[in-house]
């Protein structure tokens, strides 16, 4: 068939802007895309934290009006190509030139202006996708828009949506009045079987009822959500659209993200020589004041500091993990609690426990690659990037089996020799404590130990498979009527 166009619409992409794993999928899945023949060009709002090198390539291009209920606000196009990719940044001082991405009191009103702009951008920009693939609850009311407002005019008709959960958790909830006062729409759509949400309004349902098909980014998660444990209150609404709800894995960019050629680390490393990691390690440990000894297990811990990520299991055995001959380095920030037990641990473990509470990407990447494993023992996990970069720097994960953990980490076996992680099923701590233990009582036989490691770094979780799976998905759904 001919070659499928999509609008790529997300709140963050690298890397313009980011602060979780969607930057990471919005900023390499449509590189990968277009190597397969797809057009695919992204959109995300301007925001004042963009690096000011990607600005200074950015070309003006339309501006228009944008009708947020009785609002009258302009939008101004630029445009610029990273790695072979379009983005388009709409541009609009109001919203978006301000600190930090989410959390203002006017959320509501920010990406619904969002929303709409990335409607109306199209004929201003003469690009007519057959797909517009929208991204969590700040692209959920663009399904919306277009099938209540821009359906009957000839220049959207044919288009269709992909709406794609990377955190059903986060979902957008204002107050009823939103849905006129914003979204310029009649009481009609206020009802349980379209965007009424507890006598309000629900960003996240609006993509969910209104997209054309619905994806998440594991396997194991989009079976999980059907239930209401994982459901977040919206579990009936997916049981509803289980027919349109695929399941793809995320991937991580293997050329961005090379043990072998990336920068960022003390030295490179490949899985057919891996000394360099070890170099790594005791940088990693001489950079952040722990004692330089090899034969010590590094545990990494990269994550929001959030009560899902299984911080609370950590709280709860953290004295018995730092009795053993471990360094621990936490970087991350979040929850005002774990961030003090994490520096509470510093104080008292000053030669086992490296607390950095803030982002880093530099200190991320030596992280991966400087540590021996990657604590992760989340309550659920959508998908899970950490893990993926673990692998490839040769950090062996330990993780909770839940979610896109489950589809990528086999426990291993000592059996019959299978696996490149550790696991354990039960949200329970002590489980979680007997894993931990069992990692490093492998680690202790070096032979076993730097097999993982090379199995691991050989492991292809780039996004060219997932690419495949989005590609077909979309020319399957461009044969739809």
């Amino acid at each position: 068939m001919s070659e499928i166009k999509v609008l790529f619409a997300a709140s963050e992409a690298v890397p313009f802007a980011k602060t979780g794993g969607l930057a990471d999928v919005s900023g390499s899945l449509p590189k990968y895309l277009n190597k397969l023949g797809a057009d695919i060009r992204v959109v995300i709002p301007k925001y004042r934290s963009i690096p000011v090198q990607y600005l200074d390539k950015a070309e003006p291009l339309a501006s228009f009006i944008v009708n947020v209920g009785w609002r009258h606000q302009p939008c101004n196009v630029l445009r610029v190509e990273h790695e072979g990719v379009l983005f388009y940044l709409l541009e609009n001082s109001y919203y978006f030139d301000r600190d930090g991405l989410y959390g203002h009191y006017d959320q509501a009103e920010q990406f619904t202006f969002f929303s709409r702009a990335v409607l109306e951008l199209l004929p201003q920009i003469g690009f007519k996708p057959d797909i517009i693939h929208c991204n969590d609850w700040q692209t959920g009311v663009v399904s919306l828009l277009l099938s209540a407002q821009y359906k009957s005019k000839d220049y959207f008709s044919y288009i269709k949506t992909i709406f794609t959960i990377h955190n059903l958790k986060y979902q957008g909830v204002f107050p009823k009045e939103t849905l006129n006062d914003l979204l310029g729409l009649g009481w009609e759509y206020f009802t349980v079987e379209k965007v009424e949400f507890y006598d309000q309004v629900n960003f996240m349902k609006a993509g969910l009822v209104y997209s054309d098909v619905i994806t998440t980014v594991s396997k194991t998660y989009a079976n999980e959500i059907k239930y209401d444990f994982f459901g977040e209150n919206l579990s009936d609404v997916i049981r509803r659209r289980s027919n349109d709800l695929y399941g793809i894995i995320n991937g991580i960019d293997f050329e961005a993200n090379d043990p072998a050629t990336d920068s960022r680390l003390f030295a490179n490393y490949d899985s057919e020589n891996i000394n360099g990691k070890y170099i790594n390690k005791s940088m990693l440990q001489e950079s952040l004041g722990l004692p330089v000894d090899k034969d010590i297990p590094v545990i990494g811990i990269i994550s929001r500091l959030v009560d899902h990520k299984g911080f609370d299991l950590i709280a709860c055995v953290l004295d018995e993990i730092l009795s053993e001959n471990i360094q621990l380095v936490v970087l991350g920030s979040g929850d005002y609690a774990f961030e003090e037990m994490f520096r509470h641990a510093s104080a008292r473990y000053p030669q086992k426990v490296s607390c950095n509470i803030k982002y880093d990407a530099t200190l991320a990447q030596r992280i991966f690659a400087g540590s021996d494993m990657l604590l992760m023992p989340s309550l659920f996990e959508p998908c899970g990037l950490t893990q993926l970069f673990g692998l490839r720097y040769g950090a062996i994960p330990i993780v909770r089996e839940t979610g896109g953990l489950k589809d990528t980490i086999q426990s291993y076996n000592e059996f019959n020799g299978e696996g490149n992680g550790f696991s354990f099923a039960n949200y329970n701590a002590h489980d979680m404590l007997y894993t931990i233990r069992r990692a490093i009582a492998f680690y202790h036989n070096p032979d076993i130990w730097s097999m993982l490691v090379r199995r691991a770094m050989k492991l292809d979780y780039s996004w060219d498979k997932s690419a495949r799976e989005y590609l077909k998905l979309y020319e399957n759904l461009c044969k739809r009527l």
